[in-house]
Parts: structure tokens; C-alpha cells; sequence
């Protein structure tokens, strides 16, 4: 189980580094949560995409940078999925006009890096390449695999898989992976965002988790 683990990570970097900053975010070691959440960013995880905004609004780990917080925050809502849209609207309109032109100036600069038409076909390049490189039985494997961090919202507690599960193709196949992150976060989930802060929400995942 530990081999496929770290097999399962491997290829999605996403959730690895998104596992890790939830992590270190509870135990208090903020600025290596913003470091963790950056690196899950780079393969297009909208969810630590919104925490570094809040990390940059509330000077959380990062000097704090209300226009760099929105910039982040207009990114992982860059789906239009609704709790990230929700709070991108309320930064925008708590900012001032010059933190709000500052925003602008200095955004296209992160989409460039992090935006979804680069982020996505770096996370996919990684799924197609550690496929190949998965190892094991689809039919002989017995037990649970255990899973950190969890793909449901915002959670970095861990989830089981079966072993038909771990090979499912909904976490293998870019479109399919693209399809289930759009049923997690599309529609609103209470509990998920709070007015004050994302928060780091545990998860009992189910088969589309």
C-alpha cells in the first residue's frame, strides 16, 4: 500500500501539495503552508489557489497583499466555481480603488504562470507519465489504500480507495480528473467557505470523492 501511495501522489502533485499545506495551514506553520499551496497551484488545484488568497489578504504566511489576495482569488474562481466566486466578489468590493488597480496591473503576470491553459496541461503531462509507470493488479489487489491527501474540498486528512478504485479512470484520465473536480466544487457546499476564511473542511469521501 505505501508503493501505491506514493504512486498515487506522484501523479497527482495537485493533491499532494495541496495535502501538505492543509497540514502545516493546522499546525500553525503558516509560511510553509503558503509554500505548499503555491506548488498545488501550479497544477491547476483552484482550492490552494484560494487559500494562498486568503493567505496574501489576511498576511498570513506572505506580507499581507489585499490586491495580490484578489489576484489569487479571481484565478481559483477562474471555473466559476461558486464558493470561490463568492468570495473574490467580496474582496473586490472591500479593496479600494488603487488596491483594485493594482489588482488588475499585476494579474495577468500570475495567470501567465498558473492560469488553467498551463496549469492543466502541466498536471496532465504528470497523470499520462506516472500511469504509464503504475504497477500492480487491478483485480489483485485486497484491502484499502490509503490516500492523503483527500480530493474532496479543502481536505487533507486522507481518503480510502479500493483497488478498483485507485485505478479508476477518473483520477488517471485528464478529462475524466477535470469532470470530477468540476462535480466537487461547482456547486455551492455549505460549510466549505466561511465569511472569515476558507477553512480546511473534513471529508468522509464517496465514490465521486
Amino acid at each position: 500500500p505505501a508503493v501505491l501511495t506514493e504512486g498515487f501522489l506522484a501523479a497527482h502533485p495537485d493533491l499532494r501539495w495541496r495535502g501538505e499545506g492543509v497540514r502545516a495551514y493546522e499546525a500553525g506553520n503558516h509560511e510553509l503552508a503558503a509554500t505548499y499551496f503555491r506548488r498545488a497551484a501550479r497544477y491547476a488545484d483552484k482550492a490552494s489557489q484560494a487559500m494562498l488568497a486568503e493567505r496574501y489578504w489576511r498576511g498570513n504566511g506572505v506580507d499581507r497583499d489585499r490586491a495580490m489576495g484578489y489576484v489569487w482569488m479571481d484565478l481559483a474562481g477562474e471555473r466559476l466555481y461558486h464558493d470561490f466566486i463568492v468570495m473574490r466578489e467580496r474582496y473586490w468590493n472591500e479593496m479600494d480603488e488603487a488596491e483594485r488597480a493594482s489588482a488588475i496591473a499585476r494579474g495577468q503576470t500570475v495567470f501567465a504562470e498558473y492560469g488553467d491553459d498551463v496549469a492543466k496541461p502541466r498536471l496532465e503531462t504528470v497523470l499520462r507519465r506516472e500511469r504509464r509507470r503504475t504497477t500492480g493488479s487491478r483485480t489483485g489487489y485486497v484491502g484499502n489504500l490509503t490516500i492523503i491527501p483527500n480530493t474532496g474540498p479543502m481536505a487533507g486528512t486522507g481518503m480510502t480507495l479500493s483497488g478498483d478504485q485507485y485505478y479508476a479512470k477518473e483520477y488517471w484520465e485528464p478529462e475524466r480528473y477535470w469532470q470530477l473536480q468540476d462535480e466537487i466544487w461547482r456547486a455551492p457546499a455549505r460549510g466549505r467557505v466561511e465569511a472569515s476564511e476558507l477553512q480546511p473542511v473534513r471529508n468522509t469521501p464517496t465514490d465521486g470523492d
